[in-house]
């Protein structure tokens, strides 16, 4: 495989859509879907869209396991996800006209200290794998109960002390701690960003000076994301901004991870950052016009590539570091 994501909380999504949301009534939906996701998942399918071979690992409740086994069956991803006792939870994802998404997700499942062992035995599995393992991972998502934040530090610890590189998407405190262990990339948005550090963060400048902390810590990548002003990419050798193209919001859900898999898949193909970053900025526009996470045909992306705005932001160029002289290879 050429890229491991790995889910520790994954769910089942109830997705809806209706005109307009009513608290306190009842609201008519007009369409939904349940479907396996996390996301790790979400990040893997969007991959394998993108033409690469992903395999995905993390914790699955066995009792109802079978929608995530058809799902990995129907799109080739190899399965390594740890069965432990009950039954993944379910979220759900209210999606408004208007654009905004309202979730209720619920806690997940209990993890036990061998389901911990039985995970990073895996883990193990698939960065050595007979000389085929893969190089990047991609952890992304929540933590089950049972599992405290500073669970992504060790795991990212663990992947690094083998070589590896990992894209990190978290939130709250698991995202705090993750940045401890210094991962290759970091994608926080701007309400992330202003939780690690303790203040609003809006303006290009208070965004820079914040990629900056984080890159003398070890973080060769901090990416930013705007949501409709689009990202900035605060690399080891320049910054970037990138524009999406107006699309026609129908579901934000999914647009996050596909910014993710496009900078994944461009990373690990040495890709410069410009064209990783237009690709990611193009697979991210194009999941807010749909429901569904993905696509069925890569072409679809052609139109929108060539509408991305890219600029290079000199004025906001990383200070090199100690810790930054050596990144050069994580691009």
């Amino acid at each position: 495989m050429n890229i491991v994501t790995i889910t520790l909380n994954p769910a089942l999504d109830l997705t809806t859509r209706l005109e307009a949301m009513s608290l306190g009534e009842v609201n008519l939906v007009s369409e939904a879907h349940l479907r396996a996701a996390g996301k790790g998942i979400n990040v893997a399918m969007v991959l394998k869209d993108l033409g690469r071979d992903v395999a995905l690992t993390g914790w699955l409740g066995a009792d109802n396991a079978q929608a995530f086994e058809a799902l990995f069956e129907e799109r080739i991803l190899a399965d390594h996800f740890v069965r432990v006792a009950g039954s993944t939870r379910i979220n759900v994802k209210i999606s408004e006209q208007s654009g905004r998404v309202t979730d209720l997700n619920l806690p997940g499942l209990q993890i036990h200290a061998d389901a911990v062992c039985q995970l990073e035995t895996a883990i193990d599995a698939l960065c050595a794998d007979a000389g085929q393992g893969a190089d990047w991972f991609v952890l992304a998502g929540s933590l089950p109960k049972g599992v405290e934040p500073d669970y992504c530090a060790r795991l990212i610890g663990l992947l690094k002390a083998k070589g590896k590189r990992v894209i990190f998407d978290c939130s709250g405190l698991a995202l705090t701690e993750g940045i401890k262990a210094a991962p290759t990339l970091i994608k926080p948005n701007l309400e992330e960003l202003s939780q690690w550090a303790g203040r609003p963060i809006e303006t290009l400048a208070e965004q820079a000076d914040c990629a900056r902390i984080l890159q003398a810590q070890g973080i060769p990548h901090v990416v930013v994301s705007n949501g409709a002003e689009g990202l900035i990419w605060f690399g080891p050798d320049a910054s970037w901004q990138a524009i999406p193209p107006r699309m026609q919001v129908v579901s934000t859900v999914g647009a996050g991870d596909s910014l993710v898999a496009g900078l994944a898949h461009g990373l690990s193909l040495g890709w410069a950052p410009e064209q990783t970053l237009r690709l990611a900025t193009a697979v991210s526009a194009l999941a807010v016009s749909q429901v569904a996470v993905g696509f069925s045909d890569i072409e679809v992306l052609t139109p929108l590539l060539g509408q991305v705005q890219l600029q290079r932001l000199d004025h906001l160029a990383p200070i090199q570091s100690p810790s930054m002289e050596n990144s050069g290879d994580a691009q």
